[in-house]
């Protein structure tokens, strides 16, 4: 994963010199919010990050690299719709990369890569988890797909692994949050 890595001198800088450095994910800019407020946005969050004193890392995938710590161009790249960008997780993220495509990253892929950059700190709005229904049998389960009774998403198995402190506000309300703070103790991770 590390020689995939493009990290942004500001970033690389604040990282050997043991200055803070949070990761942020792109898939809000691209597929969350309508430009131009995706972009506003952005920016206002790396900007609330450098007055607390850290560096900002958003990252992305972008011409089969995945780029830590995005400069002007290449957040408004993201976030003004004339390019597709594909929303990456896990899973996405070696076809992405092969295809040396534009992707914006989800809560797994980001903190797999600010991880291999080295960073230890993460910051996002919510984090995905277990939706409600899982488990159940398909009929107990109405206006859901049918064929769809266990659905989880790759931020559990990420989380459970890796070394990073997630700031978040918690797992997205529409998903089942019993479920996935039990998934969460399984898997061994603390939450605050």
């Amino acid at each position: 994963m590390k020689q995939l890595l493009d990290i942004q001198p500001e970033v690389r800088e604040a990282l050997a010199a043991g200055r803070p450095v949070v990761a942020l994910e792109s898939t809000i800019i691209s597929h969350g919010m309508p430009y131009p407020e995706n972009l506003t946005m952005a920016r206002t969050v790396e900007g609330i990050i450098r007055e607390q004193g850290a560096v900002p890392a958003t990252i992305a995938i972008m011409d089969g690299r995945c780029k830590v710590g995005l400069n002007a161009e290449e957040l408004e790249r993201l976030a003004d719709g004339r390019s597709r960008v594909a929303k990456v997780s896990l899973r996405d993220l070696p076809i992405v990369l092969a295809k040396r495509g534009l992707g914006a990253t989800t809560v797994a892929t980001t903190v797999t890569i600010a991880e291999a950059a080295g960073i230890k700190v993460f910051v996002t709005g919510g984090i995905g988890g277990v939706h409600r229904g899982a488990g159940q049998n398909p009929g107990q389960n109405p206006g859901r797909n049918p064929g769809q009774v266990w659905d989880v998403s790759a931020d559990m198995t990420v989380l459970g692994r890796c070394g990073l402190t997630v700031v978040c506000a918690g797992a997205k309300s529409v998903l089942d949050i019993a479920a996935t703070l039990e998934v969460l103790e399984t898997l061994g991770v603390t939450v605050l």
